[in-house]
């Protein structure tokens, strides 16, 4: 396969650092983005191959400059990455709401912002047209998990979002999307990176989420290299799955999810099917 042009937010650390590292061995392209990306350096990086732009995600203006100066570059860009994001822990009634929105505005809407120009230009600007766009959620976006019920609730909406955008596209325009879900690995996604209740409500004295994260913080399942070099092999199928997790955990906890959806659906059926106008006949 010819070398490809990929757009990824959020590569100072973690998935999206791996990722462009695999990308750029990898004889591709890469545009790397971050707040700062005069911070940004990566061993295989090139003026023929590598571009780094800042990008705020929770900002259009940034986010068109940033493609606009990725086409002017590389002429096309094949595959975006919606990387940036951050994890919030701590229980709900101890979140404040400016915690609440800002996760939302990171992981929920600064995506979209990405996903509508991503979109756009694979579309509009791409010749021939077409592309891939990779959200990366969470194991969280399929199941919810004490203590991140906003995260959870960022990540489900991606993927409620992705699954009902694919559907809108017309096949011809060659663009496919991917909800990409990790269990847990050693980034600093629960460590450094992640934010916490800071005043906490008195009534969850049963729950402690900085004590619990602290013991998890390293001990993780995944391996990120890893991670990342599967999210890169996603990129590469001309037919990519419209979800896929990455990682045992993660495996295991969504055929989990699977098998209760199975036993409680058909345990109510009859309460289900009960509430049609009577006569009515599904077309």
């Amino acid at each position: 396969m010819a070398p490809q042009v990929f757009f990824i937010t959020g590569t100072s650390t973690g998935f999206g650092y791996y990722y462009v590292e695999k990308a750029l061995k990898s004889g591709d392209k890469v545009v790397a983005t971050a707040r700062n990306s005069s911070k940004l350096s990566f061993p295989d990086a090139t003026p023929q191959n590598y571009l780094a732009v800042d990008c705020d995600v929770t900002k259009q203006s940034s986010i068109d400059a940033a493609f606009e100066k990725a086409l002017s570059q590389f002429g096309r860009i094949d595959v975006v990455v919606n990387n940036a994001g951050y994890g919030l822990s701590g229980e709900f009634e101890s979140l404040t709401d400016e915690q609440i929105r800002t996760q939302m505005e990171v992981n929920y809407f600064g995506l979209l912002n990405v996903t509508r120009k991503a979109l756009e230009t694979m579309r509009e600007k791409n010749s021939p047209p077409g592309g891939r766009i990779q959200q990366i959620t969470s194991i969280g976006g399929q199941r919810g998990v004490p203590t991140f019920s906003i995260y959870c609730a960022s990540k489900w909406a991606v993927e409620g979002f992705t699954e009902a955008v694919q559907q809108e596209l017309k096949p011809e325009w060659g663009i496919k999307l991917t909800c990409i879900e990790p269990g847990g690995f050693r980034t600093d996604w629960a460590g450094r990176s992640m934010d916490f209740a800071g005043n906490k409500n008195p009534a969850y004295d049963h729950i402690n989420a900085k004590e619990a994260m602290g013991k998890r913080n390293g001990t993780q399942a995944g391996d990120p290299p890893k991670g990342a070099d599967a999210m890169w092999q996603v990129a590469k199928m001309e037919d990519p799955p419209l979800r896929l997790v990455i990682g045992s955990d993660a495996h295991k906890a969504i055929m989990d999810k699977i098998k209760s959806y199975s036993e409680l659906y058909p345990k109510y059926e009859k309460l289900a099917n009960s509430c049609d106008v009577d006569g009515y006949v599904r077309p």
